[in-house]
Formats: structure tokens, C-alpha cells, sequence
């Protein structure tokens, strides 16, 4: 008699984007993670990815010896405090003392005799900058031996920058953009991701609800999330060599956009400037003029008694500080231009080169 063979595994049946899971917390029990801008409504379990966090840690060359101060937000995802839990399991001490300003980070790191340091690649690259040009202090006297970053896509050659700099082991930590949970790491920009749990975080084709098999074909692929039956899109792209292995965004797509390691919701601007009367188009700048990302906001209007009027530019200003803890400055354009018939136009310009576009589908590789 023949053996059957294994049944394939089900198919993942629904495909989620970010913008699919603000509706989860109407309904959604237990412990959530609430994106700081109330977008992503996940189910949080820190006990099951206490194994995650600690897994990273270990890659990363943290040990008993070690103690770490975790300068990350715990706005909502507590990715904060549970990479402090995991640390003080791994190491000697550890405290999370949020993304701070770099003067008093830099306090918090000398008080606690800090010897690694998780960070984003932006805030790690901005505190060494201030150690030089403001401080006046030379990054080795900090004695940092490991820096994990995680959170944001990283500027090319930061990791060799920091490891120079520091003179310690650099590592960068890919975390579910949901959850914070990490599912790979890399000690270079030119490696590949190595999975925590291979099948967790896979690759997706932009054009259609269908995940990627290795071996893979050169091109674009967007890094996808597989939560049981459900596959839930990141919004990160990568730029895929042929192979077999999953590497690091460089790249992000869709109705979101990442600045300061938050997700800014394009769709949620477009509402609030278009119950603003008078508001005809807009455009999102984004930037990393030098360490840090930068976002602008350029309104224009349908009349010309608007271009000058504050009480309306603070009305903008307002509306944006509703939406995101994330500063964006405001600026009027001086031409003046109707409105379309379906409301503000908006458009997204990334000199970072990091926004593909709000349509998946149309992205060229």
C-alpha cells in the first residue's frame, strides 16, 4: 500500500494592508498594540515574543556581562519596554528610557555604564554626530560594545559608519512593522536577512496577492507578515537578488509612509486637509538632509486671501498634530489653484528615495 503523501499546507486566505486593521480594535480582546496613530490595531503577546527579542539580543553579541539602554519608543507597540525585558534577561541591566533627546540620552548612558545601545540607525547616527559637533566628546569614551538598530531603513554605509565610529559590533534588528516583534537580523548592509523563524516573514509579489518561493528572480518584492490564514503586507519593499534569501527593505509602497520609524498615514492627511476649506492641493516632502528624516508639508490654495491668512496655516498645523506625534512643518505655497472636483490633490515627493508610490501595482522595478 502506497503512503499518502503530506497534505500541503492551507494557503494563507486574506491579505491585509496596514489601512485594514484600524477596524481590528472595535472588536479585538486581550492585550493590543495600537500604532501611534491608531492605524494598526494588533493582538499583543510579549510572553510568546519574549523568545524573538531575546534571539536578537543574542545575535547581536549581548551577554551576561552587558548592560543596555533601549532608546525606542513604546508609543503603543511597547517596543520599548519588551527589548528592555528581553535585555535584562540576556544581560546584567537594562533600562528603556525612550527615543530622548541626544543630550539626555547621552546622560542616561554614562549613568547606567552603558554597554550596548538599541536604537534607530537615524538616532544612533544623530547622537554620534552631537558627540562631535556639539559635545566635543569622542565616541569611545562611551564604551559602547554592541549597537542594535532597528525600526527605520537605515542610509547606506550607517552600519560601517557606527562600527568605525564606536569601534563596536554594529547589528541591524528587522521588527514586524505591527508588532515590533523581530524576525531577522544582518550585520552588514550587504547581507541578507537571517530569519528568527523561517516562514514568519516572506516575500510577496507587488502586482497580485501571491507569495514569492524561492528560488527567487531579480526584482522587487514587498515583505509580507504570515499571521496563521492571514498575510499581512508591511509596506516594505526589497530589492531582490536571485537566490534563495529574503533581504532588508530599502524601499516602501502603498498609503503609508515611514518617517522617524512611524507610519504616516497618506489617506488620513488627505481627509483632514480636505475638510479644510480653501485647501487645493498639497505635497508631502520627505527628506534626510542630515541625520534625522525631515517631513514638510506644502499646502496650496484656491484663493489668493489664504496664502498670507495664519489662522488657516495653524488650522493645517493643527489637523497633522491630530494625526501623528510626528512634527511636520507647514509651508503655503504662493500660487493659487482651483480645486478638483474631487477634492485636495495630493502627492508624495521622498528625496530619500525610499516611497515607490501609494499603488503597489504600478511600480516599476
Amino acid at each position: 500500500m502506497t503512503t499518502p503523501a503530506n497534505p500541503a499546507p492551507a494557503a494563507p486566505v486574506a491579505w491585509r494592508t496596514r489601512g485594514d486593521l484600524a477596524a481590528a480594535g472595535r472588536t479585538a480582546t486581550g492585550l493590543l498594540l495600537v500604532s501611534p496613530d491608531g492605524d494598526s490595531v494588533v493582538p499583543g503577546d510579549p510572553a510568546g515574543a519574549a523568545g524573538a527579542f531575546t534571539a536578537a539580543l543574542e545575535a547581536a553579541g549581548v551577554g551576561p556581562a552587558d548592560r543596555v539602554v533601549v532608546a525606542l519608543s513604546g508609543d503603543g507597540e511597547l517596543a520599548g519596554p519588551q527589548w528592555a525585558h528581553a535585555a535584562a534577561e540576556v544581560g546584567q541591566a537594562a533600562a528603556s528610557v525612550g527615543p530622548r533627546g541626544r543630550l539626555r540620552l547621552h546622560h542616561a548612558l554614562e549613568s547606567l555604564r552603558a554597554t550596548t545601545l538599541v536604537t534607530t540607525p537615524t538616532g544612533a547616527m544623530d547622537l554620534l554626530a552631537r558627540l562631535h559637533l556639539e559635545f566635543l566628546l569622542d565616541p569611545l569614551d562611551l564604551g559602547l560594545r554592541n549597537i542594535v538598530l532597528t525600526g527605520e531603513i537605515a542610509s547606506r554605509r550607517t552600519m560601517a559608519h557606527l562600527a568605525s565610529e564606536f569601534e563596536a559590533r554594529v547589528t541591524e534588528v528587522y521588527g514586524s512593522p505591527f508588532t515590533a516583534v523581530p524576525l531577522g537580523w544582518r550585520s552588514s548592509e550587504t547581507e541578507p536577512l537571517t530569519l528568527f523563524a523561517p516562514g514568519t516573514l516572506r516575500l510577496a509579489s507587488l502586482e497580485k496577492d501571491e507569495l514569492l518561493a524561492p528560488p527567487y528572480a531579480e526584482g522587487l518584492a514587498e515583505l509580507v507578515v504570515v499571521d496563521g490564514e492571514a498575510v499581512l503586507r508591511t509596506g516594505q519593499v526589497a530589492r531582490v537578488p536571485a537566490g534563495g534569501a529574503v533581504p532588508a527593505p530599502g524601499h516602501t509602497v502603498g498609503d503609508h509612509v515611514l518617517v522617524r520609524g512611524v507610519w504616516l498615514s497618506l489617506e488620513r492627511i488627505r481627509r483632514a486637509l480636505g475638510r479644510i476649506d480653501g485647501v487645493s492641493g498639497w505635497e508631502l516632502g520627505l527628506s534626510r538632509p542630515g541625520t534625522l528624516d525631515t517631513a514638510v508639508l506644502t499646502v496650496t490654495f484656491n484663493r489668493e486671501s489664504l496664502v498670507r491668512n495664519p489662522m488657516w496655516r495653524s488650522r493645517i498645523q493643527q489637523s497633522l498634530k491630530a494625526l501623528t506625534p510626528i512634527t511636520v512643518a507647514v509651508e503655503v505655497s504662493e500660487e493659487v489653484a482651483e480645486a478638483a472636483a474631487s477634492g485636495p490633490v495630493g502627492a508624495v515627493r521622498d528625496a530619500r528615495g525610499h516611497h515607490l508610490g501609494p499603488d503597489r501595482t504600478a511600480v516599476t522595478p
